[in-house]
């Protein structure tokens, strides 16, 4: 499975349950070793953990850029 949550509010923002998914397909191959280690994260039961941003965070980042200064801007 592979789930998708915002990295700062922690909101779930959806999940594949597909069992043959390639990275290709989610387009993970652009991603560089370093972005790759600060975006996924694999679970111990195999469920792969994709840390993103979600559309309030991400206006709400834009609007007070100085957030991004703060340890947890937005929990």
């Amino acid at each position: 499975m592979i789930k998708y949550v915002c990295k700062y509010c922690g909101h779930s923002l959806g999940q594949l349950n597909q069992l043959a998914v390639s990275e290709k397909q989610l387009g993970l191959q652009t991603l560089t070793r370093v972005e790759r280690q600060s975006i996924i994260t694999y679970m111990p039961n195999g469920d792969m953990v994709a840390n993103v941003i979600c559309e309030y965070c991400q206006e709400s980042l834009e609007e007070n850029p100085d957030l991004l200064l703060v340890p947890n801007p937005l929990q």
